[in-house]
């Protein structure tokens, strides 16, 4: 059962200039925000400038909810959740679009810096799946927050500007590679290895005895106010350097680190701050830590999101646990997350009945999981159906996957986590070439039609 190209709904130059405008802003926003504090930040700004209103402020200001208030929350720095309020009450369910803001990286250790051989380098530790080896001869950048034991904190971003330095992961020379070139890919690079090169220049001192380092310190300290025992208390992420880039000769493809997940935590978004008149309340809600299990207080395991439900229903008037445990076992789902697409240059792993294709629109991933399904949610068959129903009704372009054959591997998302709520759920996103790769690449109209997707959903 082959779908039909999206491209084909796009011959006519409007049209088809939609969908390049739509992928503008995308990678505007890739290029900028590489971290999920970076894409909190962006997204609660789109959402004041979209007329929703910080929860906290509305519960100190003593304010109801009525249907139309727009309400959002932030979690941390890292974590965002934002309301349509519908006509009918909460208890009667929302409609949720939930996706994540973190990607695979790697981060500085907590005494990461240090001197070897004339060289200074930072330590990390690699955060999420990645293939080590991927990580080594490319330009990267640092992106994160110190934060001062008074409270102060400092904004880190090294290596975007032109003027900017940009740092890397050094790599054994052919010339001499013969013993790591029999290694297996897991073992070619190890994890301790992927320490990042920052400076070779010694103080003059006959008291120091690591001048190399020395002198990184006495730049961080005279150009960013950096001591040392700040990296303590610092969260730096080492990310590629380098804008997001149309891919291709017809510039159909964006390439750029992080796709997975903002590829489809932007146009959820752009879905909620669109929708206007709804009978449920529509919801989008951007999570951290999916990459590493969803766990802690950020991630979709933590109470965050309902206790934020907690909060906004009793703003509407409802505020007993039965129908807070209602509004959530009413409510439907779609899991943004990305899908594999396939890969002719490796078709062995994938099923090409049930793969994901380029172009061919929105990725209805049924179940997830590996190995039997494990760690998977499961969708229902009535639940597909409906979603079929509604994307078609809006003529959305959609597709359905696997993530690859049988037994060659699986992932999961935070749909379990919301089906462990008694909500139906699915997994729905775009499809991605090199996914958990430093550069990563979309498909333009797939983008696109993600967001049409997400807005039908909400307005069902």
């Amino acid at each position: 059962m082959e779908r039909a190209n999206a491209w084909k709904k796009y011959q006519e130059e409007d049209k088809r200039q939609a969908v390049y405008d739509f992928a503008d802003g995308y990678r505007q926003f890739l290029s900028e925000h590489k971290t999920e504090r970076e894409c909190a930040a962006f997204f609660e700004a789109e959402a004041k400038q979209a007329g929703f209103e910080n929860l906290d402020e509305i519960i100190a200001s003593g304010k109801t909810l009525k249907a139309g208030d727009k309400v959002y929350a932030i979690n941390k720095k890292k974590m965002v959740a934002a309301f349509v309020i519908g006509k009918r009450p909460l208890s009667d369910g929302m409609r949720i679009l939930g996706a994540h803001i973190d990607s695979p990286r790697l981060d500085l250790k907590q005494n990461p810096l240090y001197e070897d051989t004339d060289m200074a380098l930072l330590d990390t530790h690699y955060y999420g799946g990645v293939k080590k080896y991927q990580w080594v001869t490319l330009p990267l950048a640092l992106h994160g927050v110190i934060v001062k034991k008074d409270g102060s904190v400092i904004n880190v971003c090294i290596g975007e500007k032109d003027e900017d330095p940009v740092f890397g992961v050094s790599d054994l020379l052919i010339h001499l590679s013969a013993e790591q070139m029999e290694k297996k890919a897991s073992k070619v690079i190890e994890g301790e290895d992927l320490n990042v090169l920052v400076g070779s220049i010694p103080v003059e001192s006959k008291e120091e005895k690591e001048c190399v380092k020395a002198n990184v310190l006495r730049i961080l300290t005279e150009q960013y106010d950096i001591e040392e025992e700040d990296f303590l208390s610092a969260e730096i992420e080492v990310v590629p350097a380098g804008k997001a880039r149309d891919y291709g000769f017809d510039r159909s493809m964006i390439m750029g680190y992080g796709h997975d997940d903002r590829v489809c935590a932007y146009p959820s978004f752009k879905a909620i701050a669109e929708v206007m008149d709804v009978e449920y309340t529509s919801v989008c809600l951007l999570v951290d830590k999916e990459e590493i299990g969803s766990v802690g207080a950020t991630g979709m395991e933590s109470r965050f999101f309902e206790n934020t439900v907690a909060e906004v229903m009793a703003l509407t008037g409802q505020t007993s646990e039965l129908l807070l445990r209602r509004a959530l076992r009413n409510s439907k789902v779609l899991s943004s997350d990305v899908s594999a697409a396939y890969d002719p240059n490796y078709p062995s792993v994938m099923e090409k009945k049930n793969a994901a294709y380029f172009g061919r629109g929105l990725v209805f991933n049924k179940y997830t999981g590996s190995r039997g399904k494990s760690g998977s949610n499961d969708a229902s068959a009535e639940y597909m159906a409906e979603m079929r129903k509604v994307m078609d009704d809006a003529d959305v372009s959609f597709q359905t996957a696997e993530l690859g054959k049988v037994d060659a591997g699986g992932g999961g998302t935070i749909a379990y986590i919301l089906g462990n709520l008694d909500m139906q759920v699915i997994d729905s996103g775009v499809a991605v070439l090199n996914m958990h790769a430093p550069w990563e690449i979309i498909s333009k109209v797939d983008l696109y039609e993600a967001y049409k997707g997400y807005v039908a959903f909400l307005h069902n």
